[in-house]
């Protein structure tokens, strides 16, 4: 991560960008600096649609903060109804292609009919403003309608990616207390039945809060339905209005609450509030994508992540794009699917992970190149940082050396970008996600919170409050403060460590906590540590990632056992599985190893610092003074050399 060659903006990009040159951008930043409210609130003014206008922009009591105190918004408006006055009435709002090869094109007028019906049927179920609704779904159209129809009614949605498993599912619908679970009979994957509606069965076992169950049949398999209870999607259609108004809500008004992984076993739900997310993502939008009208966008996350709220549903339909969604594996039936979907439709923008990159590398060149890419301009990477040989591949293979591209650092807590280049202004460096966005302090510093030397590892901080900020971690304010804001009080601590170079680039380095980042999704070591220690023959675990070359990290787990005799081979292979079903099939571990003891603190805790050096250099240099048996190390660390 010490790569200095400079890719800047062709001046025909830069000449018809959003933002044009580093001059425009440095303005910017600094009137945000100078002004932030006032910065803000005429974005705020000209970007969103508001039924009654703010009477401050900020209230900031740290760590708490509330945008356009007292102003009445709504996100359901903002990506549909205020298009509808326009062009962009009949202009494809969402292309979305399934597995199997069928297509629909929805209009922003068709949208807007289709989130109106469902947020009748929602009503007709007894729903209301500040209930709460669990989405667990394929990525289908009606994955976004059903955000958006929540949105509209105020209703406090939190979408679980479906590939968690029902224990998981089940803790975060028991978090939230849902009265109501949306999902379907099931989705494709690979050619393959990803069966949904049978983990809900089993997650609702425990979660007597929720009173419907309302199934989309995507599959056409046989499921359970319990009477009173489940309720398929086409029936509560038929006969509903197809007018349903948008509440006027408070621009603090939960919008969604998305779970991540924290450093204990619960995971964490983070609440983001109305008018300041949509702000942000919609700024974001059109800054870092230079959005122009006649763009096709695809983001390639799925909407259970922050990736895709942000970026396939609510900021691309506020500001007016054409999303493009995908319901199935990228090589699937073959390894160029992404490149033939790029190819049909013309697509002009690409935002995807670096694990996909990485992947796409090891499968060959010869799969991109048999297709005509030509119509990419804008290449965009997320998830976790890229490393340059695959920015380099990304650059040259897939944007035909012609397309810039943005870097996005950025965390599900602070709801957007935080960190790119403005395309048309900012000239890319490998691996690097360059400056911050305007209104965005962000500094690298020491643990007292002194800025630390030029080229120095720190601690990524984010001084002053944002739009898009989250509020709050849903019930549990008192970890919020704990988490984030309690080692440099008033400032929000990333858990990310980050070198800034001689131009003041940002260079993002990877987690400083016990959560990894595999494929792009962040895991808590203490969430797979608990369903391990479930297995009747575990008696302790400790997990910690190590670097591989396609998922960024892998999870390797050291597991000692109850006394028995035990098949290890067997064994590791049965965790493994026990693991994907307890969380799901993307938390199953790479390796088992077993071990007598684990390295511990005197006061016991277990030091996963020392696994690590283990399992990425096989030596420990660090710290070992807190350690209560030596011996146990050095035997860890012989096994690592016979393996």
């Amino acid at each position: 991560m010490s790569e200095e060659r400079l890719y800047p903006p062709s001046p025909e990009f830069a000449a018809h960008a959003q933002v044009k040159s580093l001059a425009e951008y440095r303005d910017l930043c600094e009137r945000s600096a100078r002004n932030p409210t006032e910065f803000w609130g005429e974005l705020a003014e000209r970007e969103l649609h508001w039924f009654h206008k703010w009477s401050s922009v900020l209230d900031w009591q740290a760590p708490d903060a509330r945008w356009f105190v007292g102003g009445k918004t709504n996100a359901s408006y903002n990506c549909l109804d205020r298009h509808l006055e326009t062009a962009r009435k009949n202009k494809v709002a969402i292309l979305w292609e399934g597995e199997p090869g069928d297509q629909r094109m929805i209009s922003y007028q068709e949208l807007h009919r289709l989130v109106c019906r469902f947020a009748n049927v929602l009503k007709s179920r007894g729903l209301k403003t500040g209930d709460r609704a669990v989405i667990y779904m394929p990525m289908l159209p009606e994955l976004p309608i059903a955000l958006l129809a929540c949105a509209r009614l105020g209703i406090i949605h939190s979408v679980v990616f479906g590939g968690f498993a029902a224990e998981a599912l089940k803790t975060r619908i028991q978090d939230l207390d849902a009265q109501v679970v949306i999902t379907a009979d099931g989705g494709w994957r690979r050619g393959k039945e990803v069966k949904l509606k049978p983990v809900v069965d089993e997650a609702l076992i425990d979660c007597p809060s929720v009173q419907n169950v309302i199934v989309l049949n995507r599959t056409g398999s046989e499921v359970a339905m319990e009477s009173g209870r489940d309720h398929w999607w086409h029936e509560l259609h038929e006969g509903v209005d197809e007018k349903c108004p948008a509440e006027m809500l408070d621009s603090e008004h939960p919008l969604f609450v998305l779970y991540t992984s924290g450093t204990t076993g619960k995971p964490k739900g983070i609440v983001h509030t109305t008018g300041g997310y949509m702000l942000q993502a919609t700024m974001t939008m059109k800054w870092i994508f230079d959005l122009r009208e006649e763009d096709t966008y695809w983001c390639t996350a799925d909407v259970g992540w922050v990736t895709g709220h942000s970026y396939i549903v609510y900021g691309p339909l506020s500001a007016g794009a054409t999303a493009v969604m995908y319901e199935g594996a990228p090589d699937f039936p073959q390894p160029d699917r992404f490149w033939r979907l790029i190819e049909k439709y013309r697509i002009t923008i690409l935002y995807t992970s670096p694990t996909a990159i990485r992947s796409f590398v090891r499968q060959g060149d010869q799969w991109p190149n048999g297709h005509d890419m030509s119509s990419l301009r804008l290449l965009g990477s997320v998830g976790e940082p890229i490393n340059p040989a695959a920015w380099e591949w990304y650059y040259k293979v897939i944007g035909g050396s012609r397309c810039p591209i943005v870097d996005t650092w950025w965390q599900t807590e602070t709801g957007a970008i935080m960190i790119a280049p403005m395309p048309g202004a900012i000239a890319a460096k490998p691996g690097s996600g360059t400056l911050p966005l305007p209104g965005v302090q962000a500094e690298i510093v020491d643990l007292k919170g002194n800025p630390v030397e030029t080229g120095r590892e720190g601690f990524l901080i984010i001084r002053n409050p944002w739009p898009s900020m989250f509020r709050t971690l849903w019930r549990d304010p008192q970890r919020y403060v704990e988490n984030y804001w309690s080692r440099i009080p008033g400032v929000y601590m990333t858990g990310d460590a980050a070198r800034q170079d001689n131009d003041g680039y940002f260079w993002v380095l990877g987690r400083v906590d016990d959560v990894m980042n595999v494929s792009g999704h962040r895991l808590s070591t203490m969430e797979i540590e608990s369903a391990l220690v479930r297995h009747p023959a575990v008696a302790e675990a400790a997990v910690v990632g190590k670097p591989h070359e396609i998922t960024g990290q892998s999870v390797v787990c050291f597991v000692t056992l109850k006394k028995g005799n035990y098949d290890q081979q067997q064994l590791g292979d049965e965790l493994r599985k026990w693991v994907a079903k307890e969380i799901g099939s993307f938390a199953r571990p790479e390796q088992i190893r077993f071990t007598d003891a684990l390295p511990k603190t005197r006061s016991g805790k277990i030091m996963r610092r020392l696994l690590r050096e283990i399992v990425t250099s096989n030596h420990v240099a660090g710290d070992v003074t807190t350690l209560e048996d030596l011996s146990v190390l050095t035997s860890l660390a012989a096994q690592h050399d016979e393996d």
